[in-house]
């Protein structure tokens, strides 16, 4: 009988390691890049983020981040991830939005749009801007953003409500390399309809006053086996190993 009760306590951590963990984990930073070539507009406080391109076919773009090694153990796997957001304004129909890895680091100011935010408020000190990561001394490689060019994931994002970006096998390298190296944890730029104007959809941000709003990262993991977990599973073999050896009387 304890043979036994060993057994099926040692598969049962087994079991539990094998189906994995999940974490939801809320956005470490957002922003928005309103498409000017002096670097004079962000939203690095505000409410809402913002991509597409508006009726006078200037770009918005949206930025966003987690931390992701700060909310994970250390030496797991990932194994899937999903982003969640909240579409609260558009006068356009169903958009393509994509997330792309970004490749440099980026800030959030305290510029703090007003009204609908759609233009935006003067760019603060460390902001996000079209030409700068950090205003007003730092800038992209390339104005508008430094991202890969193959999105990671993209959705169809119509009228006013919840929208999930699923899991890509790009999604989760994405995840991993920030897991694994924090320091390239700069996130996804989210990018809409820029082929003709008037596709914005307005995102709500980890600042909005609706929590339920706020931008949603869910992460599927697979931790490191707990050391005693490990020697449990060893013993386990062994009792199956000896029952299978004891003859039969």
């Amino acid at each position: 009988m304890q043979r036994t009760i060993w057994m099926v306590a040692a598969l049962g951590v087994a079991t539990a390691t094998a189906a994995g963990d999940v974490v939801e984990i809320g956005a470490s930073g957002d922003n928005t890049l309103y498409e000017d070539f002096r670097g004079a507009w962000s939203n690095g406080a505000g409410s809402y983020m913002f991509a597409g391109s508006t009726a006078g076919w200037a770009y918005r773009r949206a930025l966003i981040a987690f931390d992701v090694a700060g909310s994970v153990p250390h030496g797991s796997t990932i194994t899937g991830a999903t982003l969640r957001l909240h579409m609260s304004k558009t006068i356009a129909g169903n958009q393509s939005i994509s997330l792309h890895r970004l490749l440099s680091d980026w800030g959030e100011g305290s510029s703090n749009a007003l009204g609908e935010e759609g233009d935006g408020a003067p760019s603060q000190p460390g902001d996000a801007t079209w030409i700068h990561t950090f205003f007003d001394t730092q800038y992209w490689t390339t104005p508008g953003g430094d991202f890969l060019a193959d999105p990671s994931a993209a959705a169809v994002v119509g009228g006013v409500g919840y929208y999930t970006w699923q899991s890509t096998t790009d999604l989760v390298a994405d995840v991993q390399t920030w897991f694994d190296n924090p320091a390239q944890a700069f996130g996804w730029v989210i990018l809409g309809n820029e082929s003709t104007w008037t596709t914005a959809k307005r995102f709500d941000t980890r600042e909005n006053s609706v929590i339920e709003f706020r931008p949603v990262l869910t992460i599927e993991y697979v931790p490191i086996p707990a050391p005693g977990g490990i020697a449990l599973l060893g013993l386990g073999g062994l009792c199956l190993t000896r029952r299978r050896r004891t003859p039969a009387r």
